[in-house]
């Protein structure tokens, strides 16, 4: 059963989980137990993700690895840092969390990512991939320094391992020379099975505390040659290197002055833990390259690692996802087609995507356009210069990445592409409050981080459609422009069969009032007109402006109206702090035009996880959250209406 629909599930009694409240009770198994209790690992992973939706693939795949690592090494005194941390689920449930792990990434219950606050077994907050290695590196270095003791252990993915910042840890590791355990988890089935099992019976082997041993006691007696010891020992270290390059990849990391073990197999917990146990002691940094399989034990996630990457609820039984039927599409997927589309019409419009093909929409684009489509791996910062590059030879490059990643190459957006004027397109997904995972994924910073950069036009639809309208503005706009919209479905609405441009800096009046101004952006604007038509059923008018952008404003609509209604309200899924409010009063301030302003936004805090209405519900975004904030403004005295601002006709 496990392997083709996954382990029967249901609760066992007897079972070996069960007795493990801690990396402890876990060394008390003895070694032939180890399976079995995978086993059990796996049922507890699939039966909770197929209810609460996660990272269900990387998980699987890391099993065994995982208790390898805590039955050789003792955590919490010996740190494991999880790169990412979508494969840490049994990290999660082999350190005391067993009991809670049906809660995982829902609200009030335990985050989908490693997080310190909840389990001193985490070692360090993780989300965003490739910063295992640096994090790991400063804890070892504090470490040596304070003269602890304690093994300091990073796990990253291949995947990972395309950033820069993976092998800038590597470089700086490799120069301090500290006790350092890189664990490379290689789930990219690019190492033959015959070479693997080869390379680690030799790893396993030649790293033994005797082989060790004998290594130095021969470079001891080659190096008490007199006149050539060192040439020997210099020979005698090129003929090993030479010889296990000849079967593993291992040369580069060897450059970085690593000592490179591996491949070894990652589901054989037998070559797990002796590997692990030579070179527990090891001084100085070691890398561990072990081949996995992503989605282990479960077939539909082996056959389908990329679709069970991420996922909501499913079928345990099937594989099948339990999604609501609504023939609503998705923002991503209407970004997508849209992009086909133009690019139909457009030969220079290019696509880029940082890793992400199937969650920005564009594999379509890919498949139908493959020599404008470049996935760069988890690159971000390559990614905007690359598109920088494209767009100085005549290209229209359009990067879609996620707003919480897009912070990752902040530099490159203002040196690169804003500093020169380049009209890249930055197609921001997942804007706003994302949802279950939680604070490293929330995309409530871009209107912030993007805004204040010269050259830079920042818009959100309000709708799918002008989703639509927004993109082929884009593509054709001779500058640097972004555009963020929401995770899910869109609101249903009808999509006009043209394409129309929309003027830069053009906001539109939805509903017009005469007791208060809101003025909403992007996802915000729906429930705004919903909370403005219950102000009326309370005897109250007001008019609800979609902004549209939040550089340049509409200053001419805004000024005015303002004036004319002598209230504001903002409303926006953004952080209050340097957001679309603080656009607006910086505005109101530079024009002396003193109305009252409430900003409904996200506090100065990061927001946990939870489903998206709960927590626009919690930090009051949603209809009744918008309609409780202009209830409290409407009650305060608007501004004597003295001043007019031009003229304006809704």
């Amino acid at each position: 059963m496990a392997d083709r629909k996954g382990p029967q599930l249901g609760s066992n009694p007897r079972r070996l989980l069960d007795t493990i409240k801690s990396p402890k009770d876990l060394k008390k198994l003895s070694p032939e137990l180890l399976p079995a209790l995978a086993r059990e690992v796996r049922e507890v992973i699939i039966s909770s993700v197929s209810r609460t939706g996660g990272h269900l693939a990387p998980s699987l795949g890391t099993v065994e690895l995982t208790i390898a690592l805590h039955y050789v090494f003792d955590s919490p005194r010996d740190k494991i840092i999880w790169d990412v941390g979508h494969q840490a689920y049994t990290h999660k449930i082999l350190t005391g969390r067993l009991d809670r792990f049906h809660t995982l990434r829902q609200f009030g219950g335990l985050s989908g990512f490693p997080k310190r606050s909840e389990s001193p077994h985490d070692a360090f907050d993780t989300g965003h991939s490739s910063t295992s290695i640096s994090a790991a590196l400063g804890m070892a270095t504090a470490r040596c320094l304070k003269k602890e003791c304690g093994r300091t252990i990073a796990v990253i993915g291949d995947g990972s391992m395309t950033a820069g910042l993976a092998f800038e840890g590597l470089n700086n590791a490799g120069d301090l020379n500290k006790d350092l355990i890189v664990i490379l988890n290689d789930n990219g089935m690019s190492i033959a099975q015959n070479v693997g099992a080869l390379s680690s019976f030799l790893s396993r082997k030649l790293t033994g505390p005797t082989m060790v041993f004998l290594k130095k006691q021969v470079e001891s007696l080659l190096r008490s040659f007199p006149g050539i010891g060192g040439d020997l020992v210099a020979w005698a270290k090129k003929g090993e290197e030479s010889f296990k390059a000849f079967f593993t990849p291992g040369m580069l990391f060897e450059a970085l002055k690593f000592n490179y073990l591996g491949p070894v197999r990652g589901h054989r917990l037998d070559h797990l833990i002796e590997t692990l146990n030579n070179i527990k002691n090891l001084k100085g940094p070691v890398l561990v390259h072990v081949v996995t399989t992503k989605g282990k034990g479960y077939e539909p996630a082996e056959s389908d690692p990329t679709g069970f990457h991420g996922l909501g609820r499913f079928d345990p039984d099937t594989g099948e996802a339990k999604k609501s039927v609504s023939e609503v599409p998705s923002y991503t997927q209407v970004f997508g087609e849209t992009m086909v589309r133009l690019a139909e019409e457009n030969p220079k419009i290019t696509a880029i995507t940082a890793a992400m093909p199937d969650g920005t929409g564009l594999v379509d684009f890919g498949h139908q356009f493959p020599d404008r489509f470049f996935d760069v791996g988890i690159c971000e910062q390559h990614a905007v210069t690359f598109a920088a590059g494209l767009a100085v030879e005549g290209q229209r490059p359009v990067a879609a990445i996620y707003s919480t990643f897009l912070q990752r190459a902040y530099d490159q957006v203002l040196h690169d592409v804003c500093l020169q004027n380049l009209p890249v397109v930055f197609a921001l997904d997942r804007g706003g409050i994302v949802g279950e995972d939680g604070e490293t994924h929330q995309g409530l910073f871009d209107l912030s981080y993007l805004r204040h950069l010269p050259n830079m036009v920042v818009m959100a639809p309000k709708d799918e459609d002008e989703l639509r309208h927004m993109l082929y503005t884009a593509v054709g706009h001779p500058g640097p422009i972004a555009l963020r919209y929401p995770r899910g479905r869109g609101v249903g609405v009808a999509f006009a069969s043209a394409l129309r441009k929309i003027p830069i800096g053009k906001a539109e009046v939805l509903h017009e009032g005469t007791d208060l101004l809101i003025l909403a952006l992007g996802a915000s604007v729906h429930p705004a007109l919903d909370a403005a038509q219950q102000l009326e059923e309370r005897g109250f008018k007001a008019t609800v402006v979609n902004a549209r952008f939040v550089k340049p404003l509409d200053e001419q609509l805004i000024l005015t109206l303002a004036a004319r209604h002598g209230r504001v309200l903002t409303v926006e899924e953004n952080v209050a702090l340097g957001g679309f409010g603080s656009a607006v009063l910086e505005l109101l301030a530079d024009h002396n035009l003193g109305v009252p302003v409430k900003r409904l936004a996200i506090p100065d805090q990061f927001i946990e996880h939870g489903k998206p209405d709960i927590l626009r519900q919690k930090y009051g975004l949603d209809a009744a959250g918008i309609l409780k904030s202009a209830l409290e403004i409407l009650e305060q005295p608007a501004q004597e209406k003295k001043v007019v601002w031009g003229s304006f006709k809704g």
